[in-house]
């Protein structure tokens, strides 16, 4: 048992945000529990001290469980912060979606965060902790070929405002972490992605691909400094939404604050993704 406030992270694997996440936690004297579904691929975090590494898949019922018992035997039934990072990014016209593709991509986006806080929630409780969830400003905008990942993202926040009013009389705080654009290995999962033959979009596939590939002409903020601001932020117990990394304040802005035409918008977003080209 350990008096030290602890935190899990699901998604650790190397080079992303909970990996992140993870280091700057550690430096600051927290326990760590970093998962990932491999742990081997969280070797820039072995072997740190107050650190340990857990095999966890938000989709395997039997990994949540062996995760809570592993942080319950560590603690003696508490944790102070659990922060869902873990997730699919993905990339497909709406017309060429898989639905199962679609389904595991809720399964993990979606299912597996909700799953994990139930699974948590007594440890939250006990601990009058915190429920962390990382989304995405791509919930607030209509990007091309990103429609079913945005929904995703989305539809955990809105999981997680509710969550905030039935928590909040346990005496568990609730913040999103709508996140901008960062500096992830997300951009590699596209290495061999293509669109389905017979696709209407074939004719611009090129352009589809190099955008999924991250050749998009967006400035990414490094994770480190983005990492930093978060676990700010969680430390100091912010609830709701904290908005964070590029372009987050200006999608912020554009989609809450002000009210920007939709004509002005659909421009802006399809600006470089071939929909024009295909058009004409």
């Amino acid at each position: 048992m350990t008096s030290t406030e602890t935190v899990l992270i699901t998604g650790c694997s190397d080079g992303g945000i909970g990996s992140a996440l993870a280091i700057i936690f550690q430096k600051r004297g927290f326990h760590v529990f970093a998962t990932a579904r491999n742990p081997s691929k969280m070797k820039s975090l072995d072997g740190l001290s107050n650190v340990t590494l857990l095999a966890l898949d938000v989709v395997k019922s039997d990994d949540i469980k062996a995760a809570v018992e592993a942080v319950t035997k560590h603690t003696g039934g508490t944790l102070n912060y659990l922060v869902s990072n873990a997730g699919r990014n993905h990339f497909m016209p709406i017309l060429d979606e898989d639905l199962d593709r679609v389904r595991d991509l809720f399964e993990i986006n979606f299912y597996g965060p909700i799953a994990l806080t139930q699974a948590f929630a007594p440890l939250l409780i006990k601990a009058k902790g915190m429920a962390v969830y990382i989304t995405s400003i791509s919930g607030y905008v209509h990007v091309p070929y990103m429609g079913t990942y945005a929904a995703s993202k989305r539809s955990l926040e809105i999981v997680a405002e509710t969550l905030r009013l039935e928590l909040a009389p346990l005496g568990v705080d609730v913040l999103e972490v709508v996140t901008g654009a960062v500096k992830t290995l997300g951009q590699t999962y596209f290495g061999d992605l293509k669109l389905p033959a017979g696709s209407l979009y074939k004719s611009i596939e090129d352009t589809f691909v190099s955008r999924a590939q991250g050749n998009d002409q967006v400035p990414r903020m490094d994770t480190m400094e983005y990492g930093t601001a978060v676990v700010d932020s969680i430390m100091n117990r912010t609830t709701g939404r904290f908005w964070y990394g590029n372009n987050a304040e200006m999608v912020k802005m554009s989609t809450t604050a002000t009210s920007v035409p939709q004509s002005a918008m659909d421009a802006g977003f399809a600006m470089g993704t071939g929909l024009d080209a295909l058009a004409k």
